[in-house]
């Protein structure tokens, strides 16, 4: 595999080799010594699955209690994953990158604690799963704005189509409101 280091602190793509045959393919997807060699020291405290339908924008997520650094990767369809770096201490603080994750590319996506978290499907379907470093803490959890204006994150939304987005994920604050970590 090969684990690239992207535009911001500590985010990085991870490129499976891929060993294919007439039976079909395999490829690692996460072995934790070549993670730690490349500054990723994940142990998987969780796994959460989602499936969801062209249109939806899920986040954008993160906790302030019990941060969570995620492993994404995609099952069946394709994303448009982004994060968000809110790392004060970060030199790339308040900056987003997003990444195309599909089930061609099988590529994953390593999100450090201290991001927040969001993706757009971009297929009819899109299956995410996502190991996390640490559980799941509702009390912690926040939501940012998936169309925060000081963000500006341009999603390759459709033109003249909305996102589809939970209440929760409608009522997300925007930037100047928002928790950070230090």
């Amino acid at each position: 595999m090969i684990i690239e280091s992207l535009s911001l602190n500590g985010l990085k793509l991870i490129r499976p080799k891929l060993f294919q045959d007439e039976r079909g393919y395999f490829f690692e997807n996460f072995h934790y010594e070549k993670f730690l060699e490349a500054g990723i020291d994940l142990k998987i405290m969780q796994q959460n699955r989602s499936k969801s339908k062209k249109g939806i924008i899920r986040g954008l997520h993160y906790q302030v209690v019990n941060p969570q650094g995620k492993l994404v990767t995609v099952l069946s369809g394709e994303i448009y994953d982004v994060a968000v770096d809110l790392r004060r201490s970060s030199p790339t603080f308040l900056k987003w990158q997003g990444v195309i994750l599909n089930d061609e590319n099988k590529y994953s996506l390593w999100i450090p604690p201290g991001f927040a978290h969001g993706f757009y499907v971009r297929s009819n379907w899109a299956e995410v799963e996502y190991s996390t470093s640490d559980v799941y803490n509702p009390a912690g959890e926040r939501t940012i704005l998936w169309n925060d204006p000081q963000l500006n994150i341009i999603w390759g939304i459709e033109d003249g189509t909305e996102p589809v987005l939970s209440d929760k994920d409608q009522k997300g604050l925007i930037l100047e409101d928002a928790e950070f970590y230090e």
